[in-house]
């Protein structure tokens, strides 16, 4: 700790040193500033004096994929959930649970023994349990997108019965409200060498290939092969149609549609390139690893393909990644340029949000994932992503935060729930950014740790210190963006200035550097 003038002045010297050697635009640090009184520089956390609020969605959905229709945004989630918005806080249920008589998906109920003959209950299709081994029917991650071509909403979304048993689907509606009308099925996952007749594997390739490819033993090799679940479809700057989709198993996979019918388009197959001519390319992942939850995103330039990472319960150490590439398909890497494909994957992919305390929020966020994203109209950039909380229970609610590109092209979360904040696009003053804030490091551990908040402080003379690091942080003029460097790690992010979860205006920065984000408030 800093204890006497003496290290405090040695420290700013330093910093000087540091900042002139850099060629940074600011004056160097000056010890005989009368205006910092660097002595009485406190660095104990203490947040019980900042007023608490919860900015509640009044609504539950699970894996929220979020669509804009003229001025209302939807989310619709799993377990047949579905909400709509004007505003992205507060959320109107339009759909929940497993029912007939559910409005946006309960068409699938009329269709019962062909919606579910492969991942629920036996069915005159699917006589046997071999499929689903004793599972039930699930409904899981859907997501909806309008098809200009068709002139339709189409959703698609997953039935799954066990961990691996799974069925990607379709369904058709003029409205985004549903009830969208089941079309079949498209890709499936968890077949055995009895059960693979009941699928439509076999009508795309051989008996040899899939026979060599797709077993371990005579059960599914789910170590390279995908879980068919999470869907997600985009188009590209092109024009084209792709679907990205996979959950643990085998990995993330990739494959083109058919604008024309919302169907997949069945690639050659490409061992060189990772292409498989049934379930298409993989983009990352394998070996049974926690990445599922794939959402694509263009922006800036870039393709960023969000994951999660992490089981998805309160302690399980949820949380979102992000990867990026300047093609929708491919390849897909992150700030160190590495791309996971099985083995450990915790180090891989920048880890934007998992388990943190910030001052003001009424409990600690836990298990932030499984998110969609959202590039709108007026060219704000919002992640749409589930949370549990720090109170001992699974309940979850649905949660979205604005976030900005850096001068690098990496996404910038934004620390609270987005409350209609905008960024100065000509950037801030030095006294509104300078000061003492409350940070914390998201770091890119997979465990139930909560990121709690350290004071940090950025000087006004370009120095930025903690209890535990020294160093330097920039303004570039005219603009919002930042970088800070503490010890050897440095952070290239944004300023914006917006209201904490108790509606307080404080500043705020959010920084990313070798996989990990940081994340800073001001008060006063």
């Amino acid at each position: 700790m800093r204890n006497t003038i003496t290290r405090v002045l040695a420290f700013v010297l330093q910093a000087a040193l540091l900042l002139a050697m850099a060629g940074c635009a600011d004056d160097p640090a000056d010890p005989t500033d009368p205006t910092i009184d660097y002595s009485a520089l406190d660095f104990t956390v203490d947040m019980s004096g900042i007023p608490t609020g919860n900015v509640s969605s009044n609504a539950s959905v699970h894996d929220p994929s979020v669509l804009k229709v003229g001025d209302t945004y939807y989310i619709y989630g799993s377990h047949m959930a579905a909400a709509k918005s004007k505003d992205l806080k507060s959320w109107q249920r339009i759909a929940d649970g497993y029912k007939s008589h559910n409005p946006v998906f309960g068409q699938i109920y009329s269709v019962y023994d062909q919606a579910f003959a492969w991942s629920g209950a036996p069915s005159s299709l699917n006589p046997t349990d071999d499929a689903n081994k004793g599972g039930g029917e699930h409904v899981w991650a859907p997501d909806v997108i309008y098809n200009k071509a068709m002139g339709k909403y189409v959703m698609y979304y997953c039935t799954t019965s066990t961990w691996n048993t799974s069925n990607l689907c379709y369904g058709v509606c003029d409205t985004p409200d549903g009830p969208f009308e089941w079309q079949g099925n498209l890709i499936y996952s968890g077949f055995t060498e009895k059960t693979i007749q009941h699928t439509n594997v076999l009508d795309v390739v051989s008996e040899d290939h899939a026979y060599s490819t797709y077993f371990r033993g005579s059960g599914y090799n789910y170590k390279t092969c995908p879980n068919a679940i999470d869907p997600s479809v985009f188009y590209d700057q092109e024009g084209k149609m792709w679907m990205v989709y996979g959950s643990w198993s085998g990995g993330i996979y990739i494959l083109e549609l058919d604008p024309n019918t919302g169907l997949v388009i069945h690639p050659e197959e490409d061992k060189e390139n990772d292409v498989d001519p049934y379930f298409g390319k993989l983009l990352l992942g394998g070996d049974h690893k926690s990445i599922e939850g794939p959402y694509i995103l263009y922006a800036e330039g870039y393709y960023y393909l969000f994951v999660s990472y992490g089981t998805l319960t309160r302690e399980g150490g949820y949380q979102i990644r992000v990867f990026r590439s300047d093609k929708p398909n491919g390849q897909y890497v992150d700030m160190n340029g590495k791309t996971p494909y099985g083995g450990g994957h915790a180090a891989f992919g920048l880890k934007m949000s998992g388990n943190y305390n910030l001052p003001s929020v009424v409990r600690a966020y836990m298990a932030t994932g499984h998110n969609s994203a959202l590039a709108d109209e007026d060219g704000k950039y919002y992640v749409v992503y589930h949370t549990r909380f720090n109170n001992n229970s699974e309940a979850h609610s649905p949660r979205v935060h604005q976030f900005l590109v850096n001068k690098e092209g990496w996404p910038c979360m934004l620390p609270y729930q987005t409350q209609g904040e905008t960024v100065s696009e000509t950037g801030y003053a030095k006294s509104l950014v300078a000061g003492r804030y409350y940070m914390i490091n998201q770091g890119t551990a997979i465990d139930a740790e909560i990121a709690e908040p350290v004071i940090l402080y950025l000087l006004e003379n370009g120095a930025a210190c903690t209890a535990d690091a020294e160093g330097t942080w920039t303004m570039e003029e005219g603009s919002y963006y930042m970088t800070v460097t503490l010890g050897d790690k440095t952070f290239s992010g944004v300023f914006c200035m917006m209201p904490d979860e108790a509606g307080n205006t404080c500043m705020a920065f959010s920084a990313v550097g070798g996989n990990e984000s940081v994340w800073g408030v001001r008060y006063g």
